[in-house]
């Protein structure tokens, strides 16, 4: 841990915040992660169990005189999105986060920070270690793969929790309360591609889109950023001279706007001087069109290397798919004002024995997610693509008169004077398959204030994190006391 972050308050919360981001936990690679939660909780002497998929759970009795209160759970994930920018060398695999503090921001230096949620992972720890606070019996259930699919939600078992109310630390806006969250699902698409020896006389090319802000597959994807996967196929479309695909790669998270995207191409070598004067009028025109959306973006064309080639009509037809696949806001939500109803991100396509392409749908009406599902099937099933739906999960209703709901607000407006915000979100949260689990739950999500999650701009605010821990006191005394 740096020396300018050893004064942070409360201590017990940024120990186990700092200590978990020395340990590697990318989605399904966080088993080191979770046994390190586990052992926290065994070295408190508290009750520790696992399931048959890695998550864990932690009880920790009742302060004095209210073992007889319904028990209240709270939950979040150990798992973390894993993205770096270009020319960070970091092995996520092997190596820690490295924490700075600026004033009153924890970042990462060149990736994602982790906070998401390593934070509510923190501060479901610090509960069960401190010894003065009025709590209600309390479990802590640390989730595993939360990013990549809601594994350990999706995987969570019936009746393994006895918690009547369910404390959610997966929010990332201070002052709100998160009561419904949209449903999703994973449409993977694949190519079977014929491959060619380079043309004789051509040149290979690396056309590369760049310096997009990128951003949460959720919560940021009404904000008009640029898709640089979609920007990519833009560029190669008004190319205006023959080429050949090589490779195509772009994003690396179904969940995560796409910030940058290659494709390697060959030209005749007489072509290209053309291909270069077209990518960069193309840079000029998307830089223009994105605007202050996201002003970075750019294409620009480097030097490549490629040992064979697609087939002319396997190249075309991803290169049409891409452009034809939709990216963004479908629907706007007629009931909650500024409500994302349904999206899809166009998250990740790379070339191995042949192409894939990647999309994560998301709605709160499950007949508008499955028909967005069907119209990608329909796409990509003219462009010679199969696809298979995998990763599906729930929405979660709101109920927004639910008597914890009451219970977070009063605890907000006491602490800042405040009525808070009580929404639904777009993203998905794990909410909408443990109340599937659990029916009669009551269930509620909050959190400190964390920007830029899944991107390595991400940062958490130190001081709206000291005010979340304060407030999540507040509710489990007040939870404790009726």
């Amino acid at each position: 841990m740096t020396t300018d972050l050893a004064d942070l308050q409360p201590a017990p919360l940024w120990h186990y915040f700092l200590a978990l981001s020395q340990i590697p936990r990318a989605s399904k690679q966080e088993a080191v992660a979770a046994e390190w939660v586990a052992e926290q909780g065994r070295a408190l002497g508290l009750t520790v169990e696992r399931d048959g998929v890695g998550n864990v759970l932690i009880r920790k009795p009742a302060s004095p005189g209210f073992a007889h209160r319904p028990v209240v759970a709270m939950q979040a994930h150990v798992d973390m999105v894993c993205e770096q920018n270009e020319g960070t060398n970091h092995d996520f695999t092997v190596d820690p986060i490295r924490v700075r503090r600026e004033g009153d921001l924890l970042r990462a230096t060149g990736t994602t920070l982790g906070a998401d949620d390593g934070i509510g992972v923190a501060a479901g720890l610090a509960v069960l270690a401190a010894k003065d606070l009025v709590h209600p019996p309390i479990e802590l259930l640390i989730t595993i793969d939360e990013e990549t699919g809601l594994t350990g939600a999706n995987e969570l078992r019936s009746g393994w929790l006895a918690g009547k109310y369910l404390l959610n630390l997966d929010s990332e806006e201070e002052g709100h309360v998160t009561i419904g969250c949209a449903g999703g699902v994973d449409t993977e698409a694949f190519r079977v591609v014929t491959w060619e020896p380079v043309p004789a006389g051509s040149v290979a090319l690396r056309v590369k889109v760049h310096g997009a802000k990128g951003g949460h597959s959720g919560g940021d994807i009404h904000l008009g950023r640029a898709n640089a996967i979609k920007v990519l196929a833009q560029v190669l479309g008004a190319a205006g001279v023959p080429f050949r695909v090589a490779s195509v790669a772009g994003g690396n998270k179904r969940n995560a706007i796409p910030r940058e995207a290659v494709a390697v191409i060959t030209v005749a070598a007489a072509d290209e001087a053309a291909l270069r004067a077209r990518v960069a009028e193309q840079a000029a025109v998307w830089s223009a069109t994105f605007g202050a959306f996201d002003p970075g973006v750019t294409a620009s064309v480097e030097p490549g290397a490629a040992e064979r080639v697609a087939s002319e009509g396997d190249g075309k037809a991803l290169v049409n798919l891409l452009m034809a696949l939709p990216h963004g806001v479908e629907q706007m939500s007629p009931a909650i004002p500024g409500l994302v109803q349904t999206s899809t991100n166009l998250g990740v396509v790379r070339t191995e024995a042949g192409f894939e392409v990647n999309l994560l749908s998301r709605s709160s009406i499950e007949a508008n997610k499955d028909a967005l599902a069907d119209r990608i099937d329909a796409a990509c099933a003219l462009a010679g693509f199969s696809t298979q739906r995998v990763g599906g999960y729930p929405g979660w209703k709101p109920e927004p008169g639910a008597w914890l709901v009451t219970v977070i607000a009063e605890a907000w407006k006491a602490q800042s004077g405040q009525e808070i915000d009580v929404m639904a979100i777009h993203a998905g949260l794990e909410c909408g398959l443990i109340g599937e689990k659990y029916p009669g739950m009551e269930m509620a999500s909050f959190g400190p204030d964390v920007r830029d999650a899944h991107t390595p701009e991400e940062n958490l605010s130190i001081s709206s994190t000291q005010r979340f821990w304060s407030l999540l006191v507040d509710v489990l005394e007040r939870l404790a006391k009726g």
